[in-house]
């Protein structure tokens, strides 16, 4: 190896100028040096082999020498630091002070009105739904639907989502109601009117459109929707879109072409259920109707509307942000179906009684008629008809005094049918016997009255039979006066009667809106009412209450108080037929027996008024009436009522029929009008009951003799 020439060390270093000279190298072997001119340290020597080196010393830190301070220069400007201590104190104060308000606000909270608050919170959370109940249904005797609830839809809207920022269009309501007014029947100002968000509620987010529409109606909307959306799902569609609220020079849009938005976006629907009546307008005026909020305001819907609606439910959920939160918990109370309603009224009978009077009112000319039929010895109502009727699903095609039900409702002077009442009064207290001789004059005076009969005549010669028969007003008059010793005294007796009879008290039905009758006081009775009363005028009834009185002599003397209510079956589906009507002895059986006679021969006789009610094959027992027709809207007498009421067969009865015609134009007599009614209505009721012919003849009972 060669080595560098010297004396065999490396050249030192020159340090740099002005530094201090670099410390020599040490040579391998030599012993290391703590510093210029300091003696070396003694080599630590090796240890042996197998021999633990010991721990080395930990070698001090050096000193560390702080700069000396500097000294600003002559004139400078000393900049001096805030006192620390002073900061820490401000800041203290100031998370003290948010400390003591927040402090405050939690003792609010969760003393002071931690239960307000928590009873807004959940009405706030907690969103509360009407479950509504189904509505029973009306039935006829045999089961046929009268009246029936079916699926509907209420058609909605949200109105913040038809404004121009919500649509970007001028005017969506307007075009919405454009589309949904052919679909819903409505006016189109109408619907535009419910879409505009309006001053009373300026954020509502609900507003119906239209309830109960049918399931036709909301599918038309649905698709009609769906088209509209796919309609903008275009690429021209979408670049006007990204181009909305962008400025003008940009290319921005304010609005957005009406091919671009379908203006039904905020059209909704809610199932809900309306009311249905399959038969049309069979037996509507006893059925009733609902409204449009569905709750009964018309006939047997109103008077059973707490049975048939039953009670509604409701359920609970959580929301946020106007969505279900599904797993926030809730609660539910199912509704409670309303009872279903089994109603006395047979359908076919019913049915034949409608079209009978509809055709008698039309061919009279009359402003109305109505129809009873009853069973005599149930005193179940069989059928109600009255004309003219309506139909319950299209309320809007009839007129306001189309909606009752006359049958109940219209108190009309009966005539010549009360005088049956006031026969039955004679004979009852054995003041005279059907045959008993009644000499009938032309005329009658009585106070400050003259009495007639429909005709002029000749002195007639009539047994009491006869009076019946001919109707004779005079030979009544006498008859009743027989009741008692004075007049004052036989006016009490007939009252009693009449009492009996159900005349001036409630039928027992509860029907909204049916007539008591006027009865006055026997006491009350003027100079000619108690005359009058006798033959049917100075009082009034309802076409129910006159047809009892038939039913309760042709029941043996005993009246049944009527009922039009079957039973019901309750949401278990039980059914619980109703309590059977009360039943009460007017008359004896065999003046029953006797009255029926003479009716027959109101029928049967040539001399008779009813000679149209004849029915082949069955014996007929009945009276017609013609009365003065009090108009209900002057007080005073102008037209006629013309009915008749009979019932059959005579020998074993089984039905009642009753026939009133108000205010007819062409003919007035009861026989002519009511008569053929009668006959039609029982001919077919007879048939349609399987009842068996009479099995004897009329005993046709003398009405006149010879002075």
């Amino acid at each position: 190896m060669t080595r560098p020439p010297g004396d065999g060390h490396p050249p030192r270093r020159t340090p740099p100028s002005g530094g201090r000279p670099a410390a020599p190298r040490r040579r391998v072997g030599e012993p290391r040096r703590s510093g210029d001119g300091a003696p070396p340290r003694p080599a630590r020597p090796r240890p042996a082999a197998g021999e633990r080196r010991p721990a080395a010393r930990p070698r001090p830190r050096p000193e560390v020498r702080r700069p000396p301070a500097r000294r600003p220069a002559s004139g400078a400007r000393v900049i001096k630091l805030a006192d620390p201590k002073r900061r820490l104190r401000l800041v203290t104060v100031c998370l003290g002070l948010v400390f003591v308000i927040f402090a405050g606000r939690l003792v609010q909270l969760q003393l002071l009105d931690s239960d307000a608050l928590a009873a807004g919170a959940g009405a706030n959370k907690y969103v509360r739904v009407s479950l509504p109940a189904e509505r029973g249904s009306i039935t006829a005797a045999d089961g046929t639907v009268l009246a029936t609830s079916v699926d509907a839809y209420d058609i909605t809207a949200d109105p913040t989502m038809f404004t121009p920022e919500a649509t970007h269009l001028p005017d969506a309501p307007e075009q919405a109601a454009a589309l949904l007014a052919p679909i819903l029947g409505q006016p189109k100002e109408k619907l535009a009117a419910a879409l505009h968000l309006n001053a009373k509620n300026p954020k509502s987010q609900y507003a119906l459109l239209t309830a109960r529409q049918e399931p036709k109606a909301k599918a038309q909307i649905a698709d009609l929707k769906s088209a509209l959306t796919k309609q903008t799902d275009t690429k021209v569609c979408r670049s006007q879109r990204e181009l909305l609220g962008k400025p003008a020079e940009k290319g921005g849009r304010q609005f957005l072409d009406t091919a671009c938005v379908n203006p039904l976006a905020g059209v909704f629907w809610e199932q809900s259920t309306r009311r249905s009546y399959p038969a049309n307008g069979l037996a509507a005026n006893l059925i009733g109707f609902v409204n449009s909020e569905g709750t009964g305001t018309g006939g047997l819907e109103l008077q059973y509307q707490q049975q048939l609606a039953g009670e509604d439910g409701y359920s609970t959920y959580a929301s946020a942000g106007g969505r279900r939160v599904a797993t926030a918990g809730g609660s539910r109370q199912d509704a409670v179906p309303g009872s279903d309603l089994r109603l006395t009224v047979n359908p076919d009978i019913q049915w034949a009684a409608q079209r009978a009077i509809t055709d008698q009112v039309s061919n009279a000319g009359a402003e109305k008629g109505y129809v009873v039929v009853q069973d005599v010895k149930t005193g179940q109502v069989l059928a109600m008809a009255s004309s003219p009727g309506f139909n319950p699903n299209d309320l809007s095609s009839a007129r306001a005094d189309q909606l009752g039900n006359p049958a109940l409702q219209d108190a009309y002077e009966p005539g010549s049918t009360a005088k049956l009442m006031t026969m039955a009064a004679v004979l009852d207290t054995g003041s005279a016997n059907w045959d008993t001789h009644v000499t009938v004059p032309n005329t009658l005076q009585r106070s400050d009255r003259v009495f007639h009969d429909d005709v002029d005549h000749e002195t007639w010669y009539l047994t009491l039979a006869g009076v019946l028969a001919k109707s004779s007003n005079i030979g009544t008059i006498e008859a009743a006066e027989h009741l008692g010793p004075t007049q004052a005294e036989a006016n009490k007796v007939l009252a009693g009667y009449l009492d009996k009879f159900g005349i001036g008290k409630p039928s027992g039905l509860g029907f909204p809106g049916e007539t008591r009758g006027i009865l006055a006081k026997p006491e009350d009775w003027n100079g000619s009412q108690q005359y009058t009363i006798p033959f049917g005028q100075g009082l009034s009834v309802n076409a129910l209450q006159a047809t009892s009185v038939f039913s309760t002599i042709a029941n043996g003397g005993v009246r049944v108080a009527p009922s039009l209510l079957a039973g019901t079956t309750g949401p278990d589906g039980r059914f619980t037929p109703a309590p059977a009507g009360a039943q009460s002895r007017v008359v004896t059986e065999a003046t029953a027996k006797t009255l029926t006679e003479m009716l027959e021969s109101v029928v049967t006789d040539e001399q008779g008024t009813g000679t149209k009610a004849q029915i082949p094959g069955y014996r007929v027992a009945g009276k017609t009436g013609t009365a003065n027709r009090v108009d209900p809207k002057t007080g005073k007498y102008s037209g006629y009522t013309a009915s008749f009421i009979g019932f059959a067969p005579a020998d074993q009865p089984r039905v009642t029929v009753s026939c009133v015609i108000q205010d007819p134009v062409n003919g007035h007599f009861g026989g002519q009008l009511c008569g053929p009614v009668f006959k039609q209505v029982m001919e077919f009721t007879l048939k349609t009951l399987q009842v068996p012919p009479s099995g004897s003849e009329a005993p046709n009972l003398p009405v006149d003799w010879k002075p």
